[in-house]
């Protein structure tokens, strides 16, 4: 352990940062605590009288592990980024980084990349309360940047006499799509879901053989693990299914 390292963050920060040696690191145990109680830990790393700053991965970590999503939103993504850019850190393969440079003071550098932790951890938050509210704005956001004309949840008459409202009514030069995003968090509701959206395509049918005819996109986000393969069967018949983890099949659908 490298005393010197040790002795300048004492020096600045007290007794509450605790430095030992862990797989040729110095790990410096902070104060600052996730959302669970769990300690927060950075590492710095000599080499060739280069010191570097990391918490090795641990804040994207203990973010994936607070979730059963398959990956992280693009608006996500965007907030890490945020956090990374607000702090100067490097993102590298997960981990956030810091070099400390020539006659700068360790102990700002150390608690930049420990409030990096932090702030990711923070985006549990966001994830937790993920509706489908959410997701349709992602899909939104994805048919700004598509330059895609859309109306949103427009009031269709069925023929049974009820009104729907699919989340998105869009036209491209060669299509006009009806789009429902199905989104739950919960593998219990799943089904519920999936049958709200066979209803709403049934009773839209007739709008398919109009002189100008709707197709019906039916969009699965499948950042969480709760659907299953009958869920895709119950709707092939009925529309296009698609999955938000591949928007260019999405994009593809809409222009078809």
């Amino acid at each position: 352990m490298n005393t010197n390292y040790c002795q300048q963050i004492n020096a600045s920060l007290g007794q509450q940062f605790m430095c030992s040696d862990v797989n040729g690191f110095t790990r410096i145990r902070t104060p600052f605590l996730y959302p669970d109680g769990d300690v927060i830990d950075v590492f710095l790393k000599d080499r060739d009288g280069i010191l570097s700053v990391s918490d090795m991965g641990e804040g994207l970590n203990w973010l994936r592990m607070q979730t059963p999503a398959k990956r992280r939103s693009p608006k996500q993504n965007k907030l890490v980024e945020d956090v990374r850019k607000t702090l100067g850190l490097e993102l590298f393969k997960g981990a956030l980084v810091a070099r400390v440079r020539p006659g700068e003071d360790l102990t700002p550098v150390v608690i930049r990349v420990a409030e990096g932790s932090l702030r990711l951890s923070d985006l549990w938050f966001t994830m937790r309360t993920r509706t489908v509210e959410s997701t349709s704005e992602e899909v939104e956001d994805y048919l700004k940047d598509w330059n895609v004309n859309y109306e949103v949840r427009p009031k269709l008459l069925g023929r049974s006499g009820r009104t729907w409202q699919p989340d998105f009514f869009t036209r491209t030069p060669s299509q006009s799509s009806l789009v429902c995003v199905l989104s739950t968090g919960n593998k219990a509701t799943a089904k519920k879901v999936t049958e709200h959206v066979v209803t709403t395509w049934v009773d839209l049918s007739h709008l398919t053989t109009e002189q100008e005819p709707k197709k019906f996109v039916s969009v699965f986000d499948d950042t969480s693990d709760v659907w299953g393969r009958e869920d895709f069967n119950l709707l092939e018949g009925l529309s296009e299914v698609t999955f938000l983890s591949k928007p260019e099949e999405v994009r593809a659908a809409l222009a078809a």
